[in-house]
C-alpha cells in the first residue's frame, strides 16, 4: 500500500524529443532576433556602387552600437525576412501597428566618411509605402551631417567651403584615347568587363581608381586620358531636387545645407523644392502650397524648423552610384548601422578554386 499517495508528485514530466527541438528553435530565433536588432548584422553588397572599397559579393557585418540600436518600428514580422517572403513574394510585415522612431544611446554619431548602412528613404513612396525599418536597406558613405553646407565642383566634394578626401579605392570614369593599337588582354585582367568600353578603334571609356589610372595612362599605346566631368550649369532633371531652377548635375551640385535637428529654414521658391521632402514625407507634415502660400499643417507658414538630422549619403564609385545627389537627404531615422568589416568575400565570375578573395576576409572598412 502507498502511504504517500497524498503526496503531490514532484517529477517533472520528461518532454519528448518534438518538444525540446522545438523550444531550442524558439530560443534561437529569439536569441538571433535580439542580436541582429540590437548588437550587429550580416550584409551583402549587391551592386557596385560603393567600388572598389567594397565589392559585389563582400558578406561584412553592421554593428548597431556604434550610433545606437534603432529599436523595431514595426513589430509584427516574420523572423529573418525583411520586407518580403522568401518564395511566395507576399510582405513580410504587418504594418497596421508602427511604433514611433526611438534609438538607443551608442557609442558616437554618424561622422564624415564613415560607410553606413541606412534604409533607402524612396520606398516610402507608391507603390511600395513601405515603413522606415522595412524599407530596402543600401550601402554609401556619409559625405555629409546635419549643419554641413555641401558642393560639388568638377566632381570634387566641398564640405563646408574645404575640400573632401576622396576615399583610396573610389572610382571615376576616365576618356581614353589611343595610336589604334589594341590593349594586351593579360594588362587589362584586374579591370572588370563592365568598367571597360569601347566606343571607336581608337577611343575607350573606363572605369578607374587612381591607380588603374596612373597604370592605364603609362601604356605606351595611350595618347590622352581624362577625367569625364558633367559640364558646370548643364541642368541634370534625373538629380535632387529634380528642378530647372537648381543647373545641377552629378559632377557640379550646390551648393545645399543639410538639415540639422533644431534648424529653422525660410519657406521660399528656392528653399521650398529642396525640403519639401523632408517637411512632408520624412517628418509626417500635411504641406499644401495656395498660390505663393504655404501651409503646414493647415496653418499659413513662412519657416519651418526641422526635427530630424539629416545625412548625405554617396558611393565610392561617384559615376556608377544612385545616392544622395539623386534622391536627397537620408533621416537619421532610417540608420541602420556602421560598417565593421568584411568576413567573406564571394567572386561569382571567377572561377571555382579562386571564387573565395582570400586577401578580403576579416578586412577592416574605411
Amino acid at each position: 500500500m502507498n502511504w504517500k499517495f497524498w503526496k503531490k508528485n514532484k517529477e517533472k514530466k520528461k518532454k519528448s524529443a518534438g518538444r525540446e527541438w522545438l523550444d531550442a528553435v524558439v530560443f534561437a530565433v529569439i536569441a538571433a532576433t535580439i542580436i541582429r536588432s540590437l548588437f550587429i548584422e550580416a550584409y551583402t553588397i549587391p551592386t557596385g556602387s560603393m567600388e572598389r572599397s567594397l565589392l559585389v559579393g563582400d558578406f561584412l557585418f553592421v554593428s548597431k552600437v556604434n550610433y545606437g540600436a534603432r529599436l523595431p518600428m514595426t513589430p509584427i514580422a516574420f523572423p529573418f525576412a525583411h520586407h518580403t517572403m522568401p518564395i511566395i513574394g507576399t510582405k513580410a510585415y504587418w504594418d497596421g501597428w508602427e511604433l514611433p522612431y526611438y534609438r538607443l544611446p551608442g557609442l558616437g554619431h554618424v561622422k564624415r566618411n564613415d560607410v553606413v548602412v541606412f534604409n533607402y528613404p524612396m520606398d516610402a513612396d507608391p507603390p511600395l509605402n513601405r515603413p522606415v525599418d522595412k524599407r530596402e536597406n543600401y550601402i554609401k558613405r556619409c559625405i555629409g551631417i546635419s549643419g554641413d553646407t555641401l558642393k560639388i565642383i568638377d566632381a570634387q566634394v566641398y564640405i563646408n567651403g574645404k575640400p573632401s578626401p576622396l576615399p583610396k579605392h573610389s572610382e571615376t570614369q576616365y576618356y581614353v584615347k589611343t595610336d589604334g593599337t589594341e590593349f594586351n588582354p593579360m594588362a587589362l585582367e584586374n579591370i572588370k568587363p563592365e568598367d571597360k568600353q569601347r566606343a571607336t578603334q581608337d577611343e575607350y571609356v573606363f572605369n578607374l581608381t587612381k591607380q588603374g589610372f596612373s597604370e592605364i595612362k603609362a601604356f605606351s599605346n595611350v595618347k590622352t586620358m581624362t577625367p569625364i566631368i558633367a559640364e558646370k550649369g548643364v541642368f541634370d532633371q534625373q538629380v535632387f531636387p529634380h528642378d530647372s531652377h537648381f543647373p545641377w548635375n552629378q559632377d557640379n551640385y550646390g551648393p545645399i545645407i543639410i538639415p540639422k535637428k533644431g534648424w529653422t529654414v525660410k519657406l521660399d521658391s528656392l528653399t521650398f523644392p529642396i525640403y519639401r521632402r523632408c517637411i512632408e514625407v520624412y517628418e509626417g507634415n500635411k504641406l499644401e502650397v495656395k498660390g505663393n502660400d504655404f501651409y503646414i499643417n493647415d496653418k499659413k507658414a513662412d519657416a519651418y524648423t526641422f526635427k530630424m538630422n539629416y545625412y548625405w549619403m554617396m558611393g565610392d564609385n561617384r559615376h556608377d552610384s544612385a545616392d544622395s545627389r539623386y534622391w536627397g537627404f537620408v533621416p537619421e531615422d532610417h540608420i541602420v548601422g556602421k560598417a565593421l568589416f568584411v568576413w567573406m568575400s564571394w567572386d561569382d565570375n571567377a572561377s571555382f578554386i579562386h571564387k573565395i578573395r582570400w586577401s578580403r576576409i576579416f578586412m577592416g572598412i574605411h
